[in-house]
C-alpha cells in the first residue's frame, strides 16, 4: 500500500513550494497532479490520494503557494499566471521523474490535472493556457461559478487595490462555517482546529482568481481534453447549474459528468467516498 512523502521544489521566483507525493503501486497507469481549494491544503485529501496511488497512479498533490506547508506570504499570490507557472513547474517535474521528456510523444504516460474547488479554477485556466502540458482534466466541485461572490463595492475595492499595487490587503474568507464543507461532525471539528487552513487571504490572491477567469475565457477553445466533472448536489459553495453551463462552453467532446445529489461540497468527507473515488479512478483508468 502506498505511503506519502512530503517533498518540495523551488519555483522560478525562488519560493520553495511543498507537495505530497504518493508513489504508484504496481504497473504505472498515469500521473495525477492535484490542486486544492481556497481554504484547504493537500493533507485534506489523503484518502483519495492513497486510493489513486494504490490503483497505479503517481500522485503529486501541491500545496498552493501561501497555503498548507508553504508558510511564506500566507494566503497570497501576485497574479494568476504566477499560480499557473507553479503548476507547470510541478507538472514538468513529474514528467521528468518518469523519463517523459518529449512533449510531442502521444504514447507518453498520461498526465491528469485534477482541480478541487478553487483549485478547479486554476486547473481550467492551466488547460486553457497550456493545453499541451496535460492529457486529461478532472474538475471536482470546481470554483468556476461560486455562490459566494464579491459585491459590486468589493469588486471596486479589488480593482482599486490592483491599480495602486495594494497586493497584500488582508481579506477574510466567507468560509468560517465548516458545515459548508461537510455534514460530518468529526470532519467539521478537524476543519475548525486545522492550523494550516486559511481563513484570510490577500487582495492579490483574490485578484489572481479574476485573472484566472479571464484566462479561461480567452483560452477556453483549447480545452479539448477528456474532462471529468464531479459535482455535489448539496453544495452551498458552488453554483452547480451555472458551472454546468460554463463547462458546456468548453469544446471537449469527451465530457463525463457525475452528480452526487446528497453530497456536500467536499466529496472527500462523504460517507460514500469509497464509491465516489471508485468512479473517479475508473475514469482515470479509461473505463468510463
Amino acid at each position: 500500500m502506498s505511503s506519502q512523502t512530503v517533498r518540495s521544489l523551488v519555483s522560478s521566483d525562488g519560493i520553495r513550494l511543498h507537495f505530497r507525493h504518493w508513489p504508484a503501486i504496481g504497473t504505472l497507469q498515469g500521473i495525477v497532479v492535484c490542486l486544492h481549494g481556497l481554504q484547504s491544503h493537500s493533507r485534506w485529501y489523503e484518502y483519495s490520494s492513497k486510493r489513486m496511488a494504490d490503483s497505479g497512479f503517481e500522485v503529486y498533490f501541491a500545496d498552493r503557494r501561501g497555503s498548507g506547508l508553504n508558510g511564506k506570504l500566507r494566503g497570497h499570490a501576485d497574479h494568476g499566471l504566477r499560480l499557473l507557472n507553479d503548476v507547470r513547474h510541478l507538472t514538468r517535474f513529474a514528467r521528468r521523474e518518469h523519463s517523459i521528456v518529449d512533449a510531442s510523444d502521444r504514447s507518453r504516460i498520461p498526465v491528469t490535472l485534477l482541480g478541487l474547488s478553487w483549485g478547479g479554477k486554476i486547473a481550467a485556466a492551466f488547460a486553457a493556457t497550456y493545453p499541451g502540458e496535460i492529457e486529461r482534466l478532472a474538475l471536482l466541485y470546481p470554483g468556476l461559478i461560486p455562490k459566494l461572490c464579491p459585491s459590486a463595492f468589493q469588486n471596486f475595492l479589488l480593482r482599486f487595490a490592483r491599480r495602486h499595487d495594494m497586493r497584500h490587503k488582508s481579506i477574510a474568507l466567507p468560509l468560517d462555517d465548516p458545515a459548508m464543507f461537510t455534514n460530518n461532525r468529526d470532519r467539521q471539528n478537524s476543519i475548525v482546529n486545522d492550523p494550516l487552513a486559511l481563513h484570510r487571504v490577500s487582495s492579490g490572491l483574490i485578484n489572481s482568481g479574476l485573472d484566472l477567469d479571464q484566462l479561461i475565457t480567452l483560452g477556453q477553445g483549447n480545452i479539448q481534453h477528456p474532462l471529468l466533472l464531479m459535482l455535489a448536489g448539496g453544495d452551498r459553495i458552488i453554483d452547480n447549474a451555472a458551472t454546468r453551463r460554463r463547462i458546456s462552453d468548453f469544446p471537449t467532446d469527451r465530457l463525463s459528468l457525475v452528480n452526487y445529489p446528497d453530497a456536500c461540497h467536499t466529496l472527500e468527507f462523504e460517507p460514500n467516498r469509497e464509491n465516489i473515488f471508485s468512479d473517479m479512478i475508473a475514469w482515470l483508468a479509461g473505463k468510463v
